[in-house]
């Protein structure tokens, strides 16, 4: 990896491109601007950020703010933030082709959704997010994938808020 591929504090941080998807593209060619790192917002600016990305058929990058929220967010949500940005990689997986990995991440996250500790679950009502509607949508989805359904990310993108 060249000096390129690091960021300012040397941590590896790949400079290629990006498709929608989150996939790397060759040096030069025209990207999708990635998510910076390390944002903190609100948990509404979170699941409103996310919602775009998502719409947008760029769950990858929700991801990335899930993330974020999952880091820089109290202890307790992390199985919340963590449990949503599973779900965005499984729709990342499945749009991408990838059958196993987008069912199984999906059911991961779904399962991590469904059994969030209390504190968790409060917080995710609190902010307005549907779990129990993401948890049917992941299985939903992870189930026509497992029989081989093609999937557009823009048009399998799950709503979060009630």
């Amino acid at each position: 990896m060249n000096a390129r591929d690091r960021d300012g504090e040397g941590r590896a941080r790949s400079a290629r491109p990006r498709d929608g998807l989150g996939r790397p593209l060759p040096y030069g060619a025209p990207g999708v601007e990635r998510q910076p790192e390390g944002v903190v917002r609100s948990p509404g600016e979170t699941v409103a950020q996310a919602q775009r990305l998502l719409d947008a058929g760029m769950p990858f990058h929700a991801h990335e703010v899930f993330e974020d929220a999952w880091k820089s967010g109290p202890g307790e949500a992390a199985p919340l933030w963590r449990g949503l940005a599973q779900l965005a990689v499984g729709l990342t997986h499945a749009a991408r082709g990838n059958a196993v990995g987008g069912a199984r991440l999906l059911r991961r996250g779904a399962g991590a959704l469904a059994g969030a500790d209390t504190v968790a679950a409060g917080l995710a009502s609190a902010y307005g997010i549907d779990v129990p509607g993401l948890i049917r949508w992941a299985g939903e989805l992870a189930r026509r994938v497992d029989e081989g359904a093609a999937v557009e990310a823009a048009a399998e993108a799950p709503r979060l808020a009630l």
